[in-house]
């Protein structure tokens, strides 16, 4: 068997419009210019054909697997995949003894392992002598993060890439490279595209141009000409190729701004069903669940306070958990906390007292800090500084009256709702014990 034969390939014809539409070189992919930019390591390292093994992490559909084949195709090395979830020890004994073999003649080989974290230590460990010594040229690609889900000795051999979801006039423009290529793509058939329809699949792809293309390519084949020839493909093709309907929800226009009020007011109002609703909506329509937790930490801030302190811990846990998870799993914990800040009691008071104390340095002289709590360290002691300060802890009940402002402010008023209710009985009491 001749290892160096090429192999035979499929007609390019029967692959999937996502394959068939890999960038053959850098100037074609989409995307990645953090990365891939002039004058980035990476793209250096690949022009001057000097690359190590190389690790790519990032979501689905962002371009993993077609910058590897790309990397192959401009170095002119040979190409190996395999997938880790099916692959195992043997299999990856027989790639690195087929490039050993290409090595003799003088040709490199590409090793790229799709969801390489699904590889156990003992696999992984398989791979370390000769990707040291470069041969073959590992390319792994995971969805999570390497640094929690490889072994340091690979890590160590590896340069470490992340891959970031595209952008809507990224996927744009691969969808728009897509219909005009003939060779590749839909170029040679008579498609009419509505605009729309395109920035539709651009939004609802979440960043993933494999999703974008499939949709557009399973639209594309499956409508039916119209009298004049053509295939129109309008909005509600799109919305049936990718079996999602369209939202109005446009990221920087009202139906953001608007949905976005209305989740807040909900929340505000206590009304956990309908704030849910809006949420809903805006994961549906594609909005990072990122905003959407910041918007439910400021509400727990700004509108439930200490009322119930709770529902700022509960918030600012969810914004963790949902950047750790991601979608659509964030969706969960971030409904608990809509659910929790919703029904909380509302106090804005803390809100208020902030503005109040922020009003008074920008429109008022503003107050010296009192001798008796300065720092008295060093020179300050000399000076007075910290002279006759009360310790709180000293006095009976951990309390003792003294001024803390050379003029008196007034600015927290807790109201009689949930815990603050609590935090007001306390103030009063402190207030009348000391005469």
């Amino acid at each position: 068997m001749d290892l160096f034969a090429e192999e035979k390939k499929p007609d390019i014809k029967s692959l999937p419009l996502a394959v068939r539409m890999r960038p053959q070189n850098l100037n074609e992919f989409a995307g990645q210019s953090h990365i891939l930019g002039k004058g980035k390591l990476l793209r250096r390292a690949i022009e001057a054909d000097r690359l190590s093994s190389l690790i790519l992490y990032g979501p689905p559909g962002v371009g993993k697997t077609s910058l590897a084949f790309c990397i192959a195709n401009i170095t002119k090395a040979y190409y190996e995949a395999i997938n880790a979830t099916t692959s195992n020890v043997e299999e990856l004994r027989k790639v690195i003894t087929r490039s050993k073999q290409r090595a003799a003649s003088n040709r490199k080989t590409i090793l790229f392992i799709d969801e390489i974290h699904r590889f156990n230590k003992a696999q992984q460990d398989v791979l370390l002598p000769d990707v040291e010594d470069g041969n073959p040229i590992l390319i792994g690609a995971t969805v999570h993060n390497p640094y929690f889900s490889l072994a340091a000795p690979l890590l160590s051999r590896s340069l470490v890439c992340e891959l970031k979801a595209l952008k809507e006039n990224e996927i744009l423009t691969i969808l728009s490279s897509a219909l005009r290529d003939k060779e590749r793509g839909l170029g040679k058939l008579k498609i009419k595209v509505e605009e729309k329809a395109l920035e539709f699949l651009a939004k609802i792809c979440e960043g993933d141009a494999r999703r974008a293309l499939s949709a557009l390519e399973v639209g594309a084949l499956t409508t039916t000409k119209s009298k004049d020839g053509f295939i129109n493909f309008n909005l509600t093709v799109a919305q049936e190729s990718i079996q999602k309907k369209a939202v109005v929800y446009d990221h920087d226009e009202d139906g953001h701004y608007d949905t976005a009020s209305a989740f807040i007011k909900s929340m505000r109002g206590s009304d956990p069903d309908a704030a849910l609703y809006w949420m809903a909506k805006m994961l549906y329509a594609g909005e990072d669940p990122r905003f959407i937790a910041r918007r439910i930490c400021i509400l727990a801030a700004e509108d439930v306070g200490n009322a119930d302190p709770l529902a700022l811990v509960l918030a600012n846990a969810a914004l963790q958990v949902s950047e750790f998870v991601g979608m659509p799993e964030a969706r969960i914990p971030l409904a608990q906390a809509v659910i929790y800040v919703s029904c909380a009691p509302k106090s804005n008071a803390s809100y208020l007292a902030i503005d109040k104390a922020m009003q008074d340095i920008e429109n008022k002289k503003v107050q010296e800090v009192p001798d008796h709590l300065k720092d008295a360290s060093a020179d300050g002691q000399a000076l007075g500084h910290g002279k006759d300060y009360k310790y709180a802890h000293d006095y009976e009940g951990h309390y003792v009256k003294q001024k803390y402002t050379r003029k008196a402010v007034k600015y927290y008023e807790p109201t009689d709702i949930g815990y603050e209710a609590k935090i007001k009985e306390r103030m009063e009491k402190l207030r009348k014990s000391v005469k």
